[in-house]
C-alpha cells in the first residue's frame, strides 16, 4: 500500500517529499555473535526495504535501547534509571538510531518522536539535552538530520498506559483541562529560538 501510494503521489507531485517513519529503538546485542540484525528484522520487517526504494526520507521514533540476547529482549540493567513508561532512561539511543537509519537506508533522517515519561521535569530537561547532543554529533558527522520533534507537547493518552505516563512539555490537568507549561517547554523553546542545533 505504501509503495502504491508513493508512486501515485509522485505521479502527480514528483517534488513532494514522501517518507516512512517507524518506532526505532537502539538495538544492542548482549553477546557475540551480534543478534542486532536478527532483531531489527523482527521489529522492522519489510519496512527497511520499503524505505530504501519508496521514501525520500526516514523518520525515527526513539525513546530507549533494547539489549537482546538468545532469549529475547533483556530487562533494563540492574540499577538503571527507569522512566514512568518502564523504559530505561537512555537518551543516547537517539544518535545511535539516527546513525543506523542513515547507514542502512541512506535517506535524510527526521526525528519524528523522542521523549521521556517522567514527573521530574529536571530529568526531562536532561533527556532533551543529551538527545540533542547526539543529534549535534550526527550533524557534525555529516548525517542529514532535518528535524527534532519532542514527544509530546501535551500530556496525552498514551496507548495502554492511559494518562499515567506524562511525556508532555505542558502538564494537563485531565479533570479541569488546565494546561501548565513545564520548565522543559521553556528550555526546549530557548534552544529552538537560539538555533542551537
Amino acid at each position: 500500500a505504501h509503495r502504491r501510494a508513493y508512486d501515485a503521489i509522485k505521479a502527480v507531485r514528483p517534488n513532494l517529499p514522501v517518507g516512512v517513519t517507524l518506532t526505532t529503538q537502539d538495538i544492542q546485542s548482549a553477546g557475540d555473535p551480534s543478534l542486532v540484525a536478527i532483531y531489527q528484522r523482527k521489529l522492522y520487517g519489510d519496512w527497511v526495504e520499503v524505505a530504501r526504494s519508496h521514501a525520500d526520507f526516514f523518520g525515527v521514533q526513539t525513546y530507549t535501547r533494547f539489549v537482546v540476547d538468545e532469549q529475547g529482549v533483556r530487562p533494563p540493567p540492574k540499577g538503571a534509571e527507569l522512566t514512568l513508561a518502564g523504559y530505561e532512561f537512555y537518551p543516547q539511543a537517539l544518535a545511535n538510531t539516527i546513525r543506523w537509519a542513515h547507514k542502512t537506508i541512506g535517506k535524510p533522517v527526521y526525528v519524528t518522536e523522542s521523549g521521556v515519561a517522567t514527573n521530574d521535569d529536571a530529568r526531562r530537561i536532561a533527556f532533551i539535552d543529551q538527545a540533542l547532543d547526539g543529534v549535534r554529533q550526527c550533524l557534525a558527522e555529516g548525517i542529514p538530520v532535518h528535524s527534532y520533534l519532542y514527544w509530546s507537547l501535551l500530556d496525552n493518552f498514551e496507548w495502554t498506559s492511559g494518562y499515567g505516563v506524562p511525556f508532555g512539555l505542558v502538564a494537563v490537568d485531565h479533570k479541569t483541562f488546565k494546561r501548565t507549561p513545564r520548565p522543559s517547554a521553556a528550555h526546549l523553546g530557548a534552544i529552538a529560538r537560539a538555533n542551537l542545533i
